[in-house]
C-alpha cells in the first residue's frame, strides 16, 4: 500500500498549502489598495455614457436623414428634388455596406500610420461585451461603429451638393461606395485613430473639420470642375424649389450637430457640455454674422443666407468644440460667417465652378477655417492640449491633396464603367422622370 499512503500524504500537504494561500489571496483581492487588483481588473460598460452616445448616434443620423436630404432638395430645381434627396437616402444605404464589410476596419482600427487593419472586416469579432471609446467611456465597440458609421455617410452625402442635377444615379452609388473606402476611411484614420500619423503629429480635430468638411468639400469642388456647369449657368435662373425644405432641413442640422460635436466626447461629461455650448454660440454668431454681411452687400437679408450661416459656424467649430471656451467659439462664429459667405459668392464668380448647393464654399472653406482657429485658440483647460499651427497645416495640405487626387481617380474610374452625366436631353428634362421615373405634382 505504499502508492495509497504517498497519495495521502501529497492530499494532506496540498491541503495545509492551499488553506493558507487561498486565504492570502482572498484578503489581497479584498484589499482596495492591491495594485494588481485595480490594473487587472476588466473595463466595466458605463450605462450613462452609453445612453448618451445611442442618443447621439441617432442625432448625427438625423443630419443626413432628413437634415441633408431637406436642405438640398428644397434648393435644386422641382424638376431634380426626388432625384437629389434619393441621393441622400441610397447614400446612407451604400455606406451602410461598405462600412461594415471594410470601411470600419479601415478607419478605426489599428494597423498602420495610414490605414487601420482587417481584423473587422464584416464588423467580425465584434461581441457584445467589447468595449470601446476613451479612457473612462467605456461604451459597446458596437455603439462606437455605429457611431462612426454616421459620420461616414453624412459626409459622403454632403459631396453630392457640388453636382446636384447633373450625374447618373449610377454614379452617385458608385461613387458612395468607392469614395467611402479610398478616401474618408484613410483620412479618419489619419485623423482619429491614436496611431494615425497627423494624429501622431498633433493635428486636432475634435469632430470632424478635416475628416469631414474638408474631406467632402474638396471632394465636391474636384466633382463640379470635372463634370463641368449645368446647362445654362450663369445664363439662366435656377430658381430653388421650395426653400422652407432647406430652411427645415438646415433647423434639423443644427439640432443633430450636438451629437456630431457632444457625442465625440464618446461620454456624458463636463467636455460633452463645452462642445455642445460652444457648438450652439459658434452656429448663431455666423448666422448673424453672415447675415449682416449679406445685407450689408446686397440691401437685404435672405432665408438661405440665414440658414447657410448656421451652417457655416457648425462647420467652422466642428474641429475646435471640445477644445475652445465659449469667448473663442463666438470668435470662430464670426469668423466663419464672412469667410463662408464670401466662399459661397465671390470665390466661386471668381474662380467660375458650379459648385451648385455649395458644397466648398460652405463646408471646404468653412471647414479650412475652423482647422486654423482650432490651432491657435485650443486651450489646455478644456481638451488639455495647445493647438500646434503648423500641424493644422498640415492636416489641411494633407486631407486637401490626397482627397482631391483620390477623387479624381474615383471619377476617371466611375465614367469608365457607367458615365458619370446624364445626357443634355435628360437634364432638360430633369432627372426625377428620366432616371426615376417620378415627378413632383
Amino acid at each position: 500500500m505504499p502508492l495509497v499512503r504517498v497519495c495521502l500524504f501529497l492530499l494532506r500537504f496540498a491541503g495545509h498549502l492551499l488553506v493558507p494561500l487561498a486565504v492570502a489571496v482572498g484578503l489581497l483581492l479584498a484589499t482596495p489598495s492591491a495594485s494588481f487588483a485595480q490594473s487587472g481588473a476588466a473595463p466595466r460598460l458605463d450605462a450613462g455614457n452609453t445612453a448618451w452616445m445611442l442618443v447621439a448616434t441617432a442625432l448625427v443620423l438625423l443630419m443626413s436623414l432628413p437634415g441633408v436630404a431637406l436642405f438640398y432638395g428644397g434648393m435644386v430645381r422641382r424638376k431634380n428634388v426626388l432625384s437629389t434627396m434619393s441621393q441622400t437616402v441610397a447614400i446612407a444605404a451604400v455606406v451602410s455596406l461598405t462600412w461594415c464589410v471594410l470601411g470600419y476596419s479601415l478607419a478605426m482600427r489599428p494597423g498602420n500610420a495610414f490605414v487601420g487593419g482587417f481584423d473587422r472586416l464584416f464588423l467580425g469579432g465584434l461581441t457584445l461585451d467589447a468595449l470601446a471609446g476613451n479612457a473612462g467611456a467605456n461604451i459597446p465597440e458596437s455603439v462606437f461603429a455605429m457611431f462612426q458609421l454616421s459620420f461616414a455617410i453624412i459626409t459622403t452625402a454632403l459631396v453630392p451638393g457640388a453636382f446636384a442635377e447633373r450625374m447618373k444615379f449610377s454614379a452617385v452609388l458608385l461613387f458612395a461606395a468607392l469614395w467611402s473606402v479610398l478616401v474618408y476611411a484613410p483620412v479618419a484614420h489619419w485623423v482619429w485613430e491614436p496611431g494615425g500619423w497627423l494624429a501622431q503629429l498633433g493635428a486636432l480635430d475634435y469632430a470632424g473639420g478635416t475628416v469631414v468638411h474638408i474631406n467632402a468639400g474638396v471632394a465636391g469642388l474636384v466633382c463640379a470642375l470635372v463634370m463641368g456647369p449645368r446647362e445654362g449657368f450663369g445664363r439662366q435662373a435656377m430658381t430653388p424649389y421650395n426653400l422652407a425644405l432647406t430652411l427645415t432641413g438646415a433647423a434639423l442640422l443644427w439640432v443633430g450637430w450636438f451629437g456630431f460635436n457632444a457625442g465625440s466626447a464618446l461620454a456624458a461629461d463636463s467636455r460633452a457640455g463645452m462642445a455642445m455650448l460652444a457648438t450652439q454660440l459658434a452656429a448663431a454668431t455666423a448666422a448673424v454674422s453672415w447675415m449682416g454681411i449679406e445685407w450689408l452687400m446686397r440691401g437685404r437679408p435672405s432665408a438661405l443666407g440665414l440658414v447657410s450661416g448656421a451652417v457655416g459656424g457648425l462647420v467652422a467649430v466642428t474641429p475646435a468644440s471640445g477644445f475652445v471656451t465659449p469667448g473663442s467659439a463666438l470668435l470662430i462664429g464670426l469668423v466663419a460667417g464672412v469667410g463662408c459667405y464670401l466662399g459661397a459668392t465671390a470665390l466661386k464668380r471668381l474662380l467660375g465652378y458650379d459648385d451648385a448647393l455649395d458644397a466648398f464654399g460652405i463646408h471646404g472653406v468653412g471647414g479650412i477655417i475652423g482647422a486654423l482657429l482650432t490651432g491657435w485658440l485650443a486651450s489646455p483647460a478644456i481638451g488639455g492640449v495647445r493647438g500646434n499651427m503648423l500641424a493644422q497645416l498640415a492636416g489641411i495640405g494633407a486631407t486637401v491633396l490626397y482627397s482631391a487626387a483620390m477623387t479624381l481617380v474615383v471619377l476617371l474610374v466611375i465614367d469608365r464603367l457607367v458615365g458619370l452625366r446624364v445626357d443634355e436631353a435628360t437634364e432638360a428634362e430633369g432627372l426625377d422622370l428620366v432616371e426615376h421615373g417620378e415627378v413632383i405634382a
